[in-house]
């Protein structure tokens, strides 16, 4: 069986382990639930996720390494 599911970094850490990866559904759905990648622990819905991202990072070292984990697969 195939994961649906996809990780992204997001600007801020899970407040249980710390890591900025989370996995999120492929499909986008708004009101999809995201996880962090490490712990398991719930975050947020995919589309504070989405909002989350659209703010950007914090300093430009952030930027830079969500520009590289986020950026589309060939």
């Amino acid at each position: 069986m195939n994961d649906l599911s996809e990780e992204l970094r997001l600007p801020v850490a899970c407040p249980s382990c710390g890591s900025h990866l989370f996995r999120a559904s492929q499909v986008h759905n708004p009101d999809d639930k995201v996880f962090c990648a490490s712990c398991k622990r719930y975050l947020c819905l995919y589309s504070e996720a989405k909002e989350l991202l659209r703010l950007g990072p914090g300093d430009e070292r952030e930027a830079l390494i969500e520009h590289v984990v986020n950026r589309p697969a060939k």
